[in-house]
């Protein structure tokens, strides 16, 4: 990350050996936070919807009020994060600003780079958060289009196929889940359609 207040600017960078995108973009606001040593106006940029949508939209504070829980069958996720930035965002005043990533926006290429050599350091440390986290990923079951990427959290988006059906195929997907960062597919029952044939005597 990049720091600037005036003339002054400070870089930091650093990474985990196990962790998720998401995770990773929620650190990186809280470090820059922790590293303000006194309270202060903030405009903190980051090319993650998911931490900045998060922030803007209030979806943190809502799932905070209801236990952590997104919805009635889903557990918020990377709710350690969120606690500590929303303590650091308590004693600061901060606006976040979501800016597209790869675009050419100089300081976001400057993070990219600095994250791109921390996940080359050898010895990387553990993400303890993650690594400690009760919720078993594997066993959500992706559904609908903004669930949580099992691998990385990232809100999944709907897409429909486009390889064609294959000679005495006998059903088809109408759709199907896609993450948009990490690609993992996911097929939805729903969306299967049997293929009605036809006997002809």
């Amino acid at each position: 990350m990049v720091l600037i207040s005036g003339s002054a600017r400070k870089e930091l960078s650093g990474g985990f050996c196990l962790t998720t995108n998401n995770r990773m973009e929620i650190f990186a606001a809280i470090v820059g936070l922790e590293a303000l040593k006194f309270p202060c106006k903030v405009r903190l940029y980051s090319d993650s919807r998911y931490l900045v949508d998060a922030m803007t939209e209030g979806w943190v504070e809502r799932w905070k009020a209801n236990g952590w829980w997104r919805n009635k069958k889903e557990k918020a996720l990377n709710t350690d994060l969120w606690e500590r930035l929303l303590a650091l965002c308590a004693r600061h005043q901060v606006r976040f600003e979501w800016v597209k990533g790869h675009a050419g926006h100089g300081l976001n290429e400057r993070c990219d780079e600095l994250a791109m050599t921390a996940l080359k350091q050898p010895n990387l440390p553990a993400d303890e958060g993650y690594e400690q986290c009760p919720e078993d990923k594997s066993a959500v079951k992706i559904t609908r289009e903004g669930q949580a990427c099992r691998k990385c959290s990232t809100p999944v988006v709907k897409k429909e196929p486009r390889r064609k059906r294959k000679p005495g195929q006998t059903y088809y997907y109408a759709y199907y889940l896609s993450c948009p960062n990490c690609g993992t597919m996911y097929m939805v029952e729903e969306a299967k359609r049997r293929i009605q044939t036809q006997t002809f005597l």
